[in-house]
């Protein structure tokens, strides 16, 4: 009987070790777990800028871009405050941005303040803000951008994702990008084929004629393979100033498809529609002309800018 009891406690004591030990392991395996999420929570990140190396903050929130709103919000990320000229803003980004307050191209520095941002993000042309790199950088971490990150959103989205450790997110919105250009130009290139198409910004009653170079047109060109009017190619490349063109020369655009980007009420199109000139041109004559309300994505560049002018030339072309 005593040999019983003592064999039965030594199997107690042996449970009772067992059950420490685990409850050990499991502690350690909580405590090291919480230590990994901390350490992936966020952390400080370098990136190259205009004017040297920057440290941006772990887990930024709020953000200030101005024009550069687009990558952000393809990021899923929404900026504290918007780019606007006066009341004008960038309307085709207004649907996610309706709520957010406007700040001024030129970034007035009691605006910024006003804003308390943790990052600001600066377009390559310092020259245009009106306070200095430095006088940003007393308020919170600021980002200069390169001329060749400011000049394609590709490059603005993957700097984006790394400085907000969004990398993932940048690599998944770029290749559905691409899917999304690769089925548009299938579609086209069945329904359109070898025709060219040319873009006409119609604003004050004047013409502005896309070169092959400008705003959305790399995305209609390069990206969709439609074909360039031969006009639109001795255009050569987009020049800073942007001239109007006059009636005399748009009766030279031998383009089958047009695209008049106006504002609804915009006096140019009627002025064009009452137009024997206008009206000789290949385009206007097959009634292969199409006025699109929104010119705002047509007259810029940008991940959800270059998506939609896709959507709008499937939906009128690939029918």
């Amino acid at each position: 009987m005593r040999l019983f009891s003592n064999k039965r406690l030594l199997v107690v004591c042996s449970l009772a070790f067992l059950l420490l030990v685990v409850t050990a392991c499991g502690n350690d395996s909580k405590e090291t777990g919480e230590s990994t999420d901390q350490d992936t929570k966020g952390s400080e990140v370098t990136v190259e800028g205009k004017k040297g190396e920057v440290t941006i903050p772990a887990d930024v929130e709020r953000i200030i871009a101005p024009y550069h709103e687009d990558a952000l919000l393809a990021l899923g990320v929404t900026p504290v405050a918007k780019w606007s000229i006066g009341k004008m803003v960038q309307d085709y980004l207004e649907p996610q941005l309706k709520d957010v307050p406007r700040i001024e191209w030129n970034l007035p520095q009691e605006q910024v303040l006003e804003q308390s941002p943790d990052l600001i993000v600066l377009g390559s042309d310092l020259a245009s803000y009106e306070g200095s790199y430095e006088d940003y950088q007393k308020m919170a971490a600021t980002y200069a951008m390169p001329e060749d990150v400011s000049n394609d959103w590709r490059k603005q989205i993957e700097v984006f994702g790394k400085m907000l450790g969004k990398e993932d997110k940048a690599d998944e919105v770029l290749a559905a990008y691409d899917k999304k250009v690769a089925d548009a130009k299938k579609k086209l290139s069945k329904t359109i084929g070898d025709e060219t198409a040319a873009m006409i910004w119609v604003q004050g009653g004047k013409y502005y004629l896309f070169e092959k170079d400008r705003h959305s047109a790399p995305v209609v060109y390069d990206e969709l393979g439609i074909n360039v009017p031969p006009f639109v190619e001795s255009m050569g490349k987009s020049q800073a100033a942007w001239n109007p063109i006059s009636m005399e020369k748009l009766s030279e655009l031998k383009a089958d498809h047009v695209f008049l980007l106006a504002l609804e009420g915009e006096q140019g199109i009627e002025t064009l529609e009452k137009s024997d000139v206008w009206q000789s041109i290949p385009a206007a004559e097959n009634d292969q002309v199409y006025i699109m309300n929104d010119p705002s994505f047509w007259t810029n560049k940008g991940l959800i800018a270059s998506e939609k002018t896709i959507d709008a030339l499937v939906d009128t072309l690939a029918k």
